[in-house]
């Protein structure tokens, strides 16, 4: 049983974080059509093709977070075009839009124009900057206003080097897992009171949610640690190392009582648990240095299945750093179903993330590959209503494309 089976949802955003939103839904049995500009499409089609992002002969950022939809290419900015968008809204369950207020008063789309024609709708807006405020429908991105102003950026990084920058969509994805839980919200109130519901996130709320550790710290009145590097680090328990073979992993090692004898005992040096430089974690601090190089040098001379061995054993809490290359590969990851099958692709087998969370008893939908623009033009105008000739003539006036 899929749970969202029946639910309608019209994705009328562009780029990462509402699109994305309307994935999960889909991933439990939501219907998704995707409403796009004929000419171009959502610009997120072409991130991709953006240089110095990998190069591949698949589309994979449109795959990942424009699966299970039909698309529907429609000029908002013609009046033919607000009538279709209309009947389609009528027929919704839930509207997902990341548009500037400008073009979401200029296409009458607002939740007052939409609840309107659909008092049941649930209408969910995220934005950069959030709605109030002086900065409210400044245009944003992920690394602007999720990894920039929360801090995120300012944090990541070592005392000798400058803030890196976030992976593209590194704050989409959260953002987006944060308005599909604000719409299932919305689903339930729907369910207890029958009315529709605006709700509504923001890259700029999500990231602070992410630091929120460290926030909730500087509002507490913390004082902070100065930025340091890997061989300075507070805690050499809490690192990254290399093995003989290449493989880079880290500890992390928390409990200062008991993690210094376990990893002691794994790596074969028993004789430093007791050793003034290292028994406290105060000393490890004062030492740092010295540690690191210890760990290093022992570490180096191990391969990591001896490590993984050793620290099995011994009970010492550790990660693999993959690559992303490494990561699609990952066995335990493929195991619990993070990376399924992509159906309807030519050319052989193609994988995709999972969105992250499950109910016991309920199959996810098989993800299917992303539409052309306007690939679904037709059919979903004719199953509202249009006839051929109606929609022979949006295509010719230029307010449909298929």
């Amino acid at each position: 049983m899929s749970i969202l089976k029946g639910i309608r949802v019209i994705d009328c955003g562009t780029y990462i974080a509402g699109p994305a939103a309307a994935s999960i839904l889909s991933d439990f049995g939501a219907e998704v059509i995707k409403v796009e500009y004929p000419r171009g499409g959502d610009p997120y089609r072409r991130l991709g093709a953006v240089p110095g992002m990998p190069v591949s002969s698949h589309n994979y950022c449109w795959i990942l977070d424009a699966r299970n939809r039909r698309s529907l290419a429609l000029d908002l900015s013609r009046e033919e075009g607000g009538v279709v968008l209309g009947k389609l809204v009528a027929s919704a369950d839930v509207f997902i839009t990341n548009f500037q207020p400008d073009l979401v008063a200029r296409f009458r789309m607002s939740y007052e124009d939409l609840s309107a024609v659909n008092p049941r709708l649930i209408y969910a807006y995220v934005t950069g900057y959030g709605e109030q405020g002086g900065e409210a429908g400044k245009p944003g991105y992920d690394t602007t206003a999720y990894w920039a102003r929360s801090g995120l950026m300012g944090l990541m990084h070592n005392a000798d080097t400058e803030p890196t920058l976030a992976p593209a969509g590194f704050g989409d994805h959260p953002t987006a897992t944060s308005l599909f839980g604000a719409i299932m919200l919305g689903l339930y109130q729907r369910e207890r009171t029958g009315k529709g519901a605006r709700v509504s996130t923001s890259l700029m709320a999500s990231g602070a949610w992410s630091n929120s550790c460290q926030i909730q710290a500087a509002h507490c009145g913390a004082e902070f640690p100065p930025q340091r590097t890997r061989n300075t680090t507070i805690n050499p328990l809490v690192n990254h190392y290399v093995t003989r073979d290449g493989f880079r992993f880290i500890l992390c090692c928390l409990d200062p009582r008991q993690d210094w004898p376990r990893l002691c005992h794994a790596l074969g040096f028993r004789e430093m648990i007791g050793n003034p430089c290292f028994h406290t974690f105060k000393a490890r601090t004062e030492h740092s240095r010295e540690l690191i190089e210890l760990l290093d040098r022992v570490i180096g001379a191990l391969d990591m299945a001896q490590c993984a061995k050793l620290f099995k054993e011994h009970g010492v809490v550790w990660g693999p750093v993959p690559t992303p290359v490494e990561v699609a590969q990952d066995q335990q990851m493929q195991g619990n179903g993070v990376f399924p099958e992509v159906d309807q692709v030519e050319g052989g087998p193609l994988r995709t993330v999972d969105s992250p969370m499950r109910v016991d008893g309920v199959e996810k939908r098989k993800p299917t590959m992303a539409p052309e623009i306007g690939q679904h033009s037709r059919e979903i105008l004719l199953e509202l209503g249009y006839s051929e000739e109606e929609f022979a003539a949006l295509v010719a006036a230029g307010a449909v494309a298929a």
